[in-house]
This record gives structure tokens, C-alpha cells and sequence, in this order.
């Protein structure tokens, strides 16, 4: 249980994040660091069970029907990666007081790395391919979060490029688990990568693709390399933690994992070796352009991923262990470099290397430690970067195959160093040396500035000390690719051609920073490539238009050329299905009753009714009664569940469409005589003919089908429901209501935004006269609405001021309402009802007090939107994991005896959630119809017509 623990330690230090930045401020920060460096001492408890080659793991059935469990699963390998997030994270999380301004809260950023934090721990530590895949794609959403965080148009764009790169390579992965899971019968991980072997040369050629792609996204391997300079836009403490230590860092764990499976296939390691050290190549060669001190870390660490990514290809025990070991250098030296810059731009004003110079005079000590840092990048004792460096160059030298490979793919590596160290004493050079530039410099405090100290120090130490990592990196390579032994760590192995590519990197980078002008030139004349960002954004450009063009008759006036897309697909599926379906079985005796006749009677009068009203009014409750006379029908069927739903959903759509009629004329225009309402009519009579074939042909021409049958049989021994409707929905197929919960959240997130992006104002106001006191329009009622400009008088526009008689009724029966909707939903499990039905009561509830009272209801007004979302997702959540601890799958119900109470069943609080989430969304979609632009409104207010 000790990884649950830790995960869900981080979900409870992202959901304490935003009281914690509420009491201390930016402050916080210190917290959430001692919180990070606790998950972390609690996954250090099991590293003596981890180096006994005894993983910890945990499972839950998730969806037993599929093989598919909520599994985790700690190796060293996993371990080392998790490390990594928890201690870098710590050292960021430090950082963040003294870097963001000392006004505001800061809890959106605080918040997000903390999950994003929680989403790379459960991606390092799952043990199911689904599980995985859920994982990776949040810390893509999550990044795409941090990156565009201040909502700024320059930080839109790159957030934008890395989400759609990155979302890619997620379809690349979720793709690659279909064809694993259909190959081998489960998404057992663990089960997978222990048996290579099994996995047939077809399916291992497409997965094995598939996972590349996936990989080299979020690795920025090219030609993917260009979203991560442009996620530079992020503030210093997002980029030093997604782009040393954690995001960044998923494509090569993937990578590493899937060694065991694809490794040794010539496809896997060329791709591997020959992108990941062509990307080594052009990173450097890019870095050594930049005059900006983060776009030069940035290509800087698109280098050294191509540079791990080309050692993970080799394919030994050998350069398992480098590139874990390069791995970790990686994150500390990396998230140290960002962190200075970060302390240079704050105190300096500037990370351009041309207006920054003699630095060591004024900020000796944070020069000092990027010195430190640069040595490690560098590659030069006694860093751990040397000693990383040194055992990569050892393992490319190992290249089984062609003979000339190794020292072609070392040669790549040592010239790929060559131009790092140049870049590399470049960045030292440009902030230290030379006349100092800026006036009023000062030290940073220690408390800025002792993060990236101590991650510097302990990048130098661990040079030396090696050899107290060497079990963990080795049991970690061979956990990664269980053939063979790893090499030990050691500082220093004697004279070995890897300490002579060392020293020929050292001699040639040197010459290249003391000819950096002559050099200068020749690397800035060579051609960028591809512009791989630019054809990305003409992409989505394109693939935008298209959206345009698609969805432009759905955004006309006239709704006629949108519907007679689908109207005419229906008219020309059931065409096809007179030609092709054979003869049907014959009708059941009681297939048709009297009763019907009289419903489709009724139908009949009501739509002619609606079809020949000029009345926006009359159109509305005629729409509702079609509705209502159904919902009479199906009652009489016996599904009363459907029946009050329906009946709900007319009542509510006619108070939601009265609130967006209310700026509306009062009376439709007619639409005279246009081209095309002769075959519209045509199409519409086609398609309804084609609706009553089908439902003639297709219903009333068998028994009950299986699957009801076994709901009926089973619902209340397995669930302890008699309302075989609700089971379904939150204990049968609980899974498929929490997505349909998540979509509404969605939804009524999106009606927030629009509300604040329009910049409205507050709903119209009642008259200063008070209520019910005569208006502009006279007390003869509302005065006829001005002629337009061909002389006609369009309607009265439904504007109105508070209707006594309506405000009133809505007092008496918003109580009534409420409770009834309460009623509804704690009996739903055994009667009609549920937390669905409740909710269309409370939210017709809160309709109609925005009715009664253009202020906002008095009773509901108070409602709000996204903590009612949060509640009733958790409660979702909450309802679906708890099951877990009880040791059963995912969503399985659960009962607990509450003394002296009654029964509570895990479905009623999961019911409970989707209640709040429905009602979440009604009061996003009232709120945002029931505002007004600001300032007066446009003409004088109108009675309300009873």
C-alpha cells in the first residue's frame, strides 16, 4: 500500500496547496518541499526490498472483463525515476518563494506541479498499459497547463504546439496498447516485458514503431524537437521541473521499460541510436546559436535526451547503466542551470548573453554554482556528469552489428560533447567574465539561492562517490533489461579509451570556445532545417478551416441547411436497408395498442399546432406538451424512469429557452416563399416516413433480450436495488456514467468561460418603480416594438421586469421543489428516481427563479458553479476508489452500516456526485443566459407576460 500512499499523498498536498497559499502566500512553497522530500523518504523505506530484487507492487481489479487492473509496481528502475521527481520537485518547490512575486497566491502553479508531479509518480510506477497510458496523457494535459498558465498570447502558442506534439505521440501510445493487449490477451505489464518471445513479429514491428513515436514526442527527439524551446515560455521554476527532471524524462523511461521487449531488434536500436544522436548533434549545434540563456538550456537538453535515447539503443548492460546514471546527472545539473538562470534574470533584468557580463564581481556565489553545474554538464571531473559522460562514450563504443558502428555512433557522441562544452564555457563566460554591464547587482538571498546550491554541490559529490549509487543504477539496469550484468561504478577506471574521448572532448570544445568567432560564423551560416513548427501550425490551420467549412451551415440563422445533412443520411440509410435486410420476423400480438393511436393523435394536432404558430411563445409550450404527451406514453409502457426524465427536460428546456428568449422578438417572422422550402418539405415528410418504417420494422418483433433479462435477474442480489434503471447506471455501468459526469464538467466549464470571456455584465434589474409597478410600456401592457427596416413590425422583444404573481409562486414552490428533488434522489435506488431526476428538479428550481427575479433567484442564488463541479466529482471519485480499499474492483458497490442509522451504499454517494455535477451544469447554462451586456439595457424593460 506504500504506493498508494505516496500518490495519494500527492493528491493531498495539491488539494491542501490552495489553503496553504491562502495562509502563507508564495511561502507555500517551503511546505509543499518538506511534503515532496516526505514522499520521497517514504519510498527510500523499500530500497533495501528494491535492491533484493523484490519489487513492491499493489492490484485492483479495474475492468476484470478486459484483464485490465489498477496495478503498481516499484523495481529500482521505477524507484530511480520516482527519486528523481520527489527530490528535484522538492528543490523546485524551494525555489518557487523567493522567484514568484511576493503579491498573490500563486495556488494555480502550486496546484498543477504538485499533480503533474502525482501524474509522472503514478506513469514511473504503472503496472497495467492502461493505467500508463492514463497517466501519460495527464502529464501532457497537465504541461500544456503550466506552460500557457498566465494566459498570456506569446505563452498560448508554444503551450498550444506542445500539446498537440505530445497528444500525438499519446494516440502513438494508446495505439500501441491495442495491438499489445489484442496481441497477447492482457495489459499486465509486468506480465508483457517478462516473456519478449511471445510477441509475434507483426504485432512487435507495430508496437514497437508505435512506442518509438510516442517517446520521441515527449522527448523532443527530431523532428519533434521544436515544441520544448518553445515551451521556454514558462516561468523559470516549470521549465527547470518539466524539462530537467520530469516530463521530458517520460519518453525515456518508456524507452528503458520497453527495452526488455523491443530491444535487440535491429529496427528498435538503429531508430534509437541514429535519431537519438542526431538529435544529440542538432540540439548542440542550436544551443551554440542562442544568445538567450533558457533557449540555450533549452536545445541544450534536447542535445542531452538525444544523447540518452542513443545510448538506451545500444542495447547492454553497459549503456543500461549510463544512461540511468546520465539520467540522473541530467536532472540535478539541469535543474540547477535553470535555476541560476532564473536568479540572473530576477536580480539582472536579462538572460540575454550580450547584456550580461562580469557577474563574478557583483553575484560571486551564484556564478560560482553554475561554474559547478557547468562543470557537470560539461563533462568534467569530479562531477557525476564526467562520470556519466565517460560511461556513455564507453557504452557506444559497444555497438553490436557493423564494425565501424560503435566508433561511428561514439564519434557522433564525442562530437555532439564537443559542441556542448563549447556552448557550455560560452554561457560561464558571458555571465562572469568581461566588464560589468549592470549597476545595483546584489547577491540573491540564501534562501533563493540555496536550492540550486545544494542540487550543485550534490552533482559534484556524487563524481567521487559514485560507487554509493553503483547498486541502485545496476539493479535498476537490469530490472530495465534483465540480460547480463552491469559494469560497477567507479570514479576512475584507469587510462581507458573513454577517459581519451573525454580528454579529446575537452581539447577540442576548448578550441572551439577560443575560436568562437570564426566558429560563430560557420555555425550560424548553417541551415536550420525543416521548419517542423511551421508546418505544424499550417496543420492545425488547415485542419481549423476545414472545422469552418464543416460546421458553417450549423452557425447560420437558419437551421434548414445544417438538419438536411442528417435528414437526408436517414432518408438514405433506410433506403439501403429496404435493399438490403431480408424478411423480418413478424410483429408480436401486443406490439400495438389502442392507446397508441390516440398518443400519435395527439402528436399529430400538437405538431400542426407548432408548425403553423407565429407565437415564440406558444412555440415553446407546444414543443414542451410533444414532450409531455411522450413522456404520458412511456408511462403507460411501464418505464416511469424515462417517463419523468422526459417530463423534467421538456419543463427545464422550456425555462432555459424562455431565458434565451427574453432579448428575442416575441413573434416569428414567417418565411415567405425561398428557394428550397419545397424540397425541405419533401425532406422533412421523407425522413418521417423513414422513422416510422424503421420503428414499425424494428421494435415489437422479439422477447426481451438476454441482457435485460440478467439485469432483471441480478440487479437486486449483486446491487440491493429494486430500480433496475438506476443499478444500471451507477453500479452496472458505473465506468460509462463517471465519462458522461466528466463530459457534463466539461461542458459546464466551458459556459464559465464564455460567461467571463464575454465580458457581460449583471442580469437587467427591476424598474426603480419596484415590482410590478407600471413600465415604459404603459399599464396597458408592453408597447409594440419599432418597425425595422422594411416597414415591418418583427414582435414585442421579451424583455421583463419582475412579475409579482410568478415571484411569488416561485417562493412557495422552490421550497417544495427541493425537497421533492431530495426525495427523488435518496430513493432512487429502489424507486423511481435518482440523482439525475433530482437534479433537472433543483435545476428547474433554480430556472425559474431567474424567471421570477432578473436579479437572480434569492433562494439558489448563491449556488455556484465549479465548487459544485469539485464536489461532486470528488464524490464520484471518492464512491469509485473506495471499493478499493475494501479489496474489490473499481466502482463495485459497497455497503456500510452507519450505527443507529441506516445502510449507505458507495452507489448513493456516487449518485450524490452526479446529482451535484447536472446541477452544476443547469446553473452554469441559467447564469449564462441570464445576464445582460453591460451597461443600460438596450430599450425599455418589458412586462413579463403571464
Amino acid at each position: 500500500m506504500i504506493l498508494v500512499a505516496v500518490l495519494g499523498w500527492q493528491v493531498l498536498l495539491a488539494a491542501a496547496a490552495p489553503a496553504l497559499t491562502r495562509r502563507l502566500g508564495r511561502d507555500a512553497g517551503f511546505v509543499l518541499a518538506a511534503g515532496y522530500l516526505a514522499g520521497a523518504g517514504l519510498l527510500l523505506t523499500r530500497l533495501p526490498v528494491v535492491l533484493d530484487d523484490r519489487a513492491v507492487a499493489v492490484s485492483w481489479p479495474w475492468l476484470p472483463s478486459l484483464g485490465v487492473s489498477a496495478a503498481l509496481r516499484m523495481d529500482a528502475l521505477s524507484l530511480v525515476f520516482a527519486l528523481l521527481v520527489l527530490g528535484v520537485g522538492a528543490f523546485i518547490m524551494a525555489y518557487c518563494p523567493r522567484y514568484l512575486s511576493a503579491h498573490g497566491r500563486h495556488t494555480r502553479v502550486y496546484v498543477t506541479m504538485t499533480l503533474f508531479a502525482g501524474a509522472m509518480l503514478g506513469l514511473v510506477l504503472a503496472d497495467d498499459l492502461l493505467v500508463l497510458f492514463v497517466f501519460w496523457e495527464l502529464t501532457s494535459v497537465l504541461s500544456f497547463v503550466l506552460i500557457g498558465q498566465d494566459g498570456r498570447s506569446t505563452a498560448r502558442g508554444p503551450a498550444v504546439r506542445a500539446l498537440l506534439v505530445t497528444s500525438a505521440g499519446g494516440l502513438a501510445l494508446l495505439a500501441a496498447v491495442v495491438v499489445l493487449a489484442g496481441s497477447l490477451g492482457t495489459t499486465d505489464l509486468g506480465r508483457i516485458l517478462s516473456d519478449p518471445g511471445v510477441l509475434a513479429a507483426g504485432p512487435a514491428w507495430a508496437a514497437g514503431a508505435l512506442v518509438v513515436v510516442a517517446a520521441f514526442t515527449k522527448s523532443a527527439q527530431v523532428p519533434f524537437h521544436f515544441w520544448l524551446p518553445g515551451a521556454m515560455v514558462a516561468i523559470t521554476p516549470v521549465s527547470a521541473y518539466l524539462h530537467a527532471a520530469t516530463m521530458v524524462k517520460a519518453g525515456i523511461y518508456l524507452l528503458m521499460r520497453f527495452s526488455a521487449l523491443f530491444g535487440g531488434r535491429w529496427a528498435w536500436d538503429l531508430a534509437l541510436i541514429g535519431v537519438g544522436l542526431l538529435t544529440a548533434v542538432v540540439g548542440a549545434l542550436l544551443a551554440l546559436r542562442q544568445q538567450d540563456l533558457k533557449a540555450l538550456l533549452a536545445y541544450s537538453t534536447v542535445s542531452q535526451l538525444g544523447l540518452l535515447v542513443g545510448v538506451i539503443g545500444v542495447g547492454t548492460p553497459a549503456s543500461d547503466a549510463a544512461a540511468i546514471l546520465y539520467t540522473i546527472a541530467h536532472a540535478l545539473f539541469k535543474a540547477t542551470l535553470f535555476m541560476l538562470v532564473g536568479i540572473i534574470d530576477h536580480e539582472a533584468g536579462s538572460r540575454n548573453l550580450r547584456e550580461l557580463s562580469g557577474l563574478w564581481r557583483e553575484m560571486p556565489m551564484t556564478v560560482a554554482f553554475t561554474g559547478l553545474a557547468a562543470l557537470s554538464i560539461a563533462g568534467l571531473p569530479p562531477t557525476i556528469g564526467f562520470v556519466g559522460k565517460e560511461a556513455i562514450f564507453e557504452a557506444l563504443g559497444e555497438v553490436h552489428g557493423v564494425p565501424w558502428l560503435g566508433w561511428s555512433a561514439a564519434g557522433l557522441a564525442v562530437f555532439a560533447s564537443v559542441l556542448t562544452f563549447a556552448y557550455t564555457a560560452r554561457l560561464v563566460h558571458g555571465i562572469a567574465a568581461g566588464p560589468s554591464r549592470q549597476r545595483k547587482l546584489y547577491e540573491p538571498a540564501w534562501s533563493f539561492l540555496a536550492p540550486a546550491a545544494v542540487a550543485a554541490v550534490i552533482a559534484t559529490a556524487l563524481g567521487p562517490a559514485v560507487a554509493e549509487l553503483s547498486p541502485l543504477v545496476e539493479r535498476a539496469a537490469t530490472d530495465a533489461r534483465p540480460q547480463g550484468q552491469p559494469p560497477n561504478l567507479a570514479f576512475w577506471h584507469g587510462f581507458t579509451p573513454a577517459l581519451g574521448l573525454s580528454a579529446l572532448t575537452v581539447v577540442l570544445g576548448t578550441l572551439l570556445f577560443v575560436y568562437r568567432r570564426r566558429t560563430g560564423r560557420a555555425v550560424d551560416a548553417l541551415p536550420t532545417g525543416p521548419p517542423f513548427a511551421g508546418h505544424l501550425e499550417r496543420g492545425r490551420d488547415a485542419l481549423l478551416h476545414l472545422g469552418a467549412v464543416v460546421g458553417r451551415p450549423a452557425r447560420a440563422a437558419d437551421p434548414a441547411p445544417y438538419l438536411a445533412r442528417p435528414l437526408l443520411a436517414v432518408v438514405v440509410l433506410a433506403a439501403v436497408a429496404v435493399v438490403l435486410l431480408g424478411p423480418l420476423p413478424a410483429p408480436r400480438d401486443d406490439s400495438t395498442r389502442g392507446g397508441d393511436w390516440l398518443v400519435l393523435g395527439l402528436l399529430v394536432v400538437t405538431l400542426a399546432g407548432l408548425l403553423t404558430t407565429r407565437s415564440a411563445l406558444a412555440a415553446v409550450a407546444l414543443t414542451g406538451v410533444v414532450g409531455l404527451i411522450l413522456s404520458a406514453w412511456f408511462l403507460t409502457t411501464g418505464a416511469p424512469d424515462v417517463a419523468l426524465t422526459l417530463m423534467l427536460v421538456e419543463v427545464l428546456t422550456a425555462v432555459v429557452v424562455m431565458l434565451a428568449l427574453r432579448d428575442r422578438p416575441s413573434r416569428m417572422v414567417a418565411p415567405g416563399r425561398r428557394p428550397g422550402i419545397a424540397g425541405g418539405a419533401a425532406l422533412a415528410v421523407l425522413t418521417g416516413a423513414a422513422a416510422t418504417a424503421a420503428t414499425a420494422a424494428l421494435t415489437g418483433r422479439r422477447e426481451l433480450s438476454p441482457a435485460g433479462e440478467w439485469y432483471l435477474r441480478e440487479a437486486e442480489p449483486a446491487t440491493g436495488g429494486d430500480n433496475v434503471v438506476n443499478t444500471i447506471l451507477v453500479d452496472f455501468r458505473a465506468l460509462d456514467t463517471l465519462g458522461e459526469a466528466v463530459v457534463l464538467a466539461v461542458v459546464a466549464l466551458g459556459l464559465v468561460a464564455l460567461a467571463r470571456g464575454a465580458g457581460r455584465g449583471t442580469p437587467p434589474r427591476p424598474t426603480a418603480a419596484g415590482p410590478g409597478a407600471p413600465t415604459a410600456a404603459g399599464p396597458g401592457g408592453p408597447t409594440r416594438a419599432r418597425r425595422d427596416r422594411t416597414g415591418r413590425r418583427p414582435g414585442r422583444a421579451v424583455r421583463y421586469a419582475v412579475d409579482p404573481v410568478l415571484g411569488l409562486a416561485y417562493r412557495v414552490l422552490a421550497p417544495v421543489m427541493l425537497a421533492v428533488s431530495v426525495l427523488l434522489f435518496l430513493r432512487g435506488h429502489e424507486e423511481t428516481g435518482g440523482g439525475f431526476i433530482g437534479a433537472l428538479i433543483a435545476g428547474t428550481a433554480v430556472g425559474l427563479g431567474h424567471l421570477a427575479h432578473p436579479v437572480g433567484a434569492p433562494l439558489l442564488g448563491r449556488l455556484r458553479t465549479v465548487p459544485l463541479l469539485t464536489a461532486g466529482l470528488l464524490l464520484a471519485l471518492a464512491a469509485g476508489v473506495a471499493p478499493v480499499a475494501a479489496g474489490r474492483a473499481l466502482l463495485t458497490p459497497v455497503k456500510v452500516t452507519v450505527p443507529g442509522l441506516t445502510t449507505v451504499t458507495s452507489s448513493l454517494v456516487f449518485d450524490l456526485g452526479v446529482y451535484l455535477v447536472v446541477l452544476a451544469l443547469i446553473v452554469a447554462a441559467v447564469r449564462r443566459l441570464d445576464t445582460a451586456p453591460a451597461g443600460p439595457a438596450p430599450g425599455p424593460v418589458r412586462e413579463r407576460v403571464p
